[in-house]
């Protein structure tokens, strides 16, 4: 008996410690899971702010933190050349094409090059958009582009390769559009608002009856009204069902805006803005207003993109001043450094200093951002350069079919989660 005893004491005391250590084991692993969620958090909380604007962003709670959409960085990869390629998403011979971007029809040497360089992101792809499916999916929708050249040069892509696959099209100008066309088999439509800076503006020349700006001095300029949108895409947000933004280039662009001779005199309901306003600040009071105004007028159920900033690739000065760009390459990570680091402030700084005042102004918001900036800043070779049948270098705009074809294979892969998968 003392040794049942004993044997059943120590099972006892054995059941014990092994719940005992059951409990323990649970609590570590508990504490160890809490553990990697925090070492998760604080990963996510110090991701880079390069990182961060290049992914897919919502609007999420009232202090206007961002929620990651997307987990694939698309902006962090690189050009593959592809010597296989032989065809691109549409032929050269599209009419919509600007005849200073056809470079195959202009015959620059890397023209037919170009479209062998397929970009390829970090840990997942990018697939060239398939333009039938893409109708079909989107049947019976309005596609407004808004903005500057830049983005005519990404509309006409997307309407030379949609061409491809449905032929019957009507031509027309909705709700105010430079241009567009409705596919009639899919009532599908696509129109390009042009506008260089979203906001209103216009010559202004000084009163001969003086006003606070004459008594300042100044006697000719541009007149921007930071709070009203231009009247070529007012009505575009409560047309289209999907709009796609951008400014930028005007904004840095003293041969247009001359900071003594011509500047920018920014206005707010109507009144001058005293002091006078530099065009940064102006920038982010017209983004500020337009924002809002979209976000209103905006249709149920709309879809709102701003793409960021289109980088120039000018070398050896700007475009006025003997700038060049003659590379038949995508760029090395150091030379894109070279051309685009605000540090070195050079010629085509802009680019990177638009997008910081982009990302403040649309933190917050309800707007997708489509980040093109960092795979195109590789693409020197993708301009028309010598080839745009200017008296200059064009090392701005883009060869069609070209880099803005990614673009449009980028914007559509975003849509497709945002309309399918969320």
């Amino acid at each position: 008996m003392p040794i049942r005893g004993h044997s059943l004491h120590l099972a006892k005391k054995s059941a014990s410690h092994s719940s005992s250590c059951s409990m323990s084991l649970l609590f570590i692993s508990l504490l160890c899971l809490a553990s990697l969620f925090l070492v998760y958090s604080l990963f996510k909380s110090s991701v880079s702010p390069h990182n961060h604007q290049n992914l897919q962003f919502k609007r999420s709670d009232s202090s206007g933190t961002p929620i990651l959409v997307e987990p694939c960085d698309y902006s962090d990869g690189m050009w593959i050349y592809d010597p296989s390629v032989r065809s691109a998403p549409y032929d050269h011979t599209c009419k919509e094409i600007f005849k200073g971007w056809n470079c195959i029809a202009s015959n620059k040497s890397n023209g037919l090059d170009i479209i062998k360089w397929h970009w390829k992101p970090k840990g997942c792809d990018l697939p060239r958009f398939d333009p039938v499916r893409f109708l079909e999916r989107f049947r019976n929708t309005n596609v407004g582009f808004v903005g500057d050249s830049l983005n005519r040069n990404m509309f006409v892509s997307l309407f030379c390769t949609l061409k491809r696959a449905s032929s019957e099209v009507k031509k027309w100008r909705p709700a105010g559009a430079d241009r567009g066309f409705t596919f009639l088999q899919y009532n599908f439509t696509i129109a390009y608002h042009r506008t260089n800076l979203l906001a209103r503006y216009g010559r202004w020349s000084a009163d001969a009856n003086g006003g606070t700006l004459e008594s300042l001095g100044y006697k000719e300029g541009f007149r921007v009204d930071v709070d009203i949108p231009d009247g070529t895409w007012a009505e575009a947000p409560s047309f289209h069902d999907i709009l796609i933004f951008n400014t930028g280039h005007w904004w840095w662009a003293p041969s247009k805006f001359d900071p003594v001779k011509s500047p920018m005199l920014f206005f707010e309901n109507g009144l001058p803005l005293i002091p006078p306003l530099p065009p940064h600040v102006g920038l982010d009071l017209v983004l500020k207003h337009m924002i809002s105004f979209v976000e209103r007028r905006m249709r149920a159920g709309g879809i709102k993109f701003f793409r960021t900033q289109s980088p120039r690739h000018f070398e050896g000065g700007d475009w006025d001043q003997g700038g060049f760009c003659q590379h038949l390459q995508p760029l090395l990570p150091e030379q894109v450094e070279e051309l685009f680091s605000l540090e070195n402030n050079g010629t085509n700084v802009e680019t990177r200093l638009v997008n910081q005042h982009l990302y403040k102004a649309l933190k917050g918001s309800d707007f997708h951002i489509l980040e093109i900036t960092r795979m195109s800043e590789f693409r020197a070779d993708a301009h028309p350069s010598t080839a745009g049948g200017k008296k200059h270098d064009d090392c701005m705009h883009w060869c069609l079919p070209g880099t803005t074809d990614t673009w449009n294979d980028l914007f559509i892969t975003h849509l497709n989660n945002i309309k399918f998968q969320n």
